[in-house]
């Protein structure tokens, strides 16, 4: 079966590079599914999942933004931060979490920036979710 190679770098250095049969995911127009071959493009990503068929089995990463690159035989993904189902700590995105809506909730009395605390909201959840790989 042909393949396509995936790369996943964060500014902290590279998180993921192999060659899948399909990459899945989703940018600010829609989901995206790309196989080998698909033609260049280049997107925007939303806070969310990247799901990798590989062997015929499906990885998971969780990105918070960034962009696409397709090339019909390589994938780059540039994310702000990307973390492999396998290596996200489950507690710390809770705490993530609690924190988020305990800031949301008191954004009356606050004050504090909205936009952020609901971003932060949207970050844990999306990574409980690919280690929970429900999405």
């Amino acid at each position: 079966m042909k393949t396509i190679n995936v790369s996943v770098v964060t500014p902290d250095g590279p998180v993921y590079d192999s060659d899948v049969e399909m990459v899945s995911t989703k940018a600010q127009s829609g989901e995206l599914g790309v196989l080998p071959g698909h033609i260049p493009m280049v997107a925007p990503l939303e806070i969310g999942a990247v799901r990798l068929k590989k062997d015929g089995k499906w990885e998971f990463i969780a990105v918070s933004g960034g962009f696409l690159e397709v090339r019909p035989d390589q994938v780059t993904i540039l994310a702000q931060s990307a973390e492999k189902s396998s290596d996200i700590d489950v507690e710390r995105a809770q705490r993530a979490r609690e924190r988020a809506e305990q800031r949301l909730h008191d954004h009356k009395l606050d004050h504090i920036d909205f936009k952020r605390a609901e971003l932060a909201l949207q970050r844990a959840i999306n990574r409980l979710a690919v280690s929970e790989r429900k999405f």
